[in-house]
């Protein structure tokens, strides 16, 4: 199945084929993504790469997309694809890292590499990148759903660029539907950041509208 197949819409998860060509295309935009903030090319340069750039976005409008109305709604994207088109952790989302995660006896652990395109001081990841980090680390080591109330990350080193970190996260506390949720980013031995969050599971089949409500309450 390729991704001209209108098919491909109602055919979610994609099989392994398509989910390799997707993930390759990502890993592909990320390179040029990390790269372009590097390179000090010309303008004749510049100019070759936009045009290029352009055919390259009109090829992509001309594929069906996967709501199947040719463009992402204020509702989202079809149910399961967050894990893979996550901004953080997803392998198909080319502004992803991306982050790895697994849970290991109630654990979560992790790592990410964090290339030039997430820079903020010299040589060094931009803070909201970091805080963005743990807010995905921290919700994915929630035992079942749940939003974000509120998130406190407390910077101990600089996060640098181009190294492997390691990540981790587990449940502090739960009362009800509050999760308290904490986690660590270290290099090697070294902690360099660590995090402190208060996640809200929904009641069942409560509406986006009611959490919203929830979050303002517990802000």
């Amino acid at each position: 199945m390729s991704l001209d197949d209108p098919a491909w819409i109602e055919d979610l998860p994609p099989d392994a084929e398509t989910l390799a060509e997707e993930q390759r295309l990502a890993d592909e935009l990320r390179r040029i993504i990390n790269r372009l903030v590097a390179v000090r090319p010309s303008a004749e340069a510049l100019r070759a790469a936009a045009d290029t750039a352009r055919d390259f976005a009109d090829r992509l409008d001309e594929l069906p997309a996967r709501l199947g109305d040719g463009a992402i709604s204020e509702a989202g994207l079809a149910p399961h694809d967050h894990l893979r088109h996550s901004p953080l952790a997803g392998t198909s989302n080319p502004i992803a890292p991306p982050m790895w995660l697994e849970k290991t006896d109630g654990v979560t652990i992790g790592g990410v590499r964090f290339g030039a395109a997430y820079e903020g001081p010299p040589g060094h990841v931009h803070g909201g990148f970091v805080a963005a980090m743990f807010d995905e680390l921290l919700g994915r080591s929630q035992p079942s759903a749940g939003f974000t109330a509120w998130l406190t990350t407390t910077f101990r080193k600089p996060t640098p660029m181009f190294r492997d970190l390691t990540l981790r996260a587990w449940v502090d506390s739960e009362d009800g539907r509050k999760r308290v949720i904490k986690g660590t980013c270290h290099l090697g031995d070294v902690l360099l950041t660590e995090a402190e969050g208060l996640f809200i599971a929904p009641r069942g089949g409560q509406s986006i509208a009611y959490l919203t409500e929830m979050l303002k309450q517990h802000g």
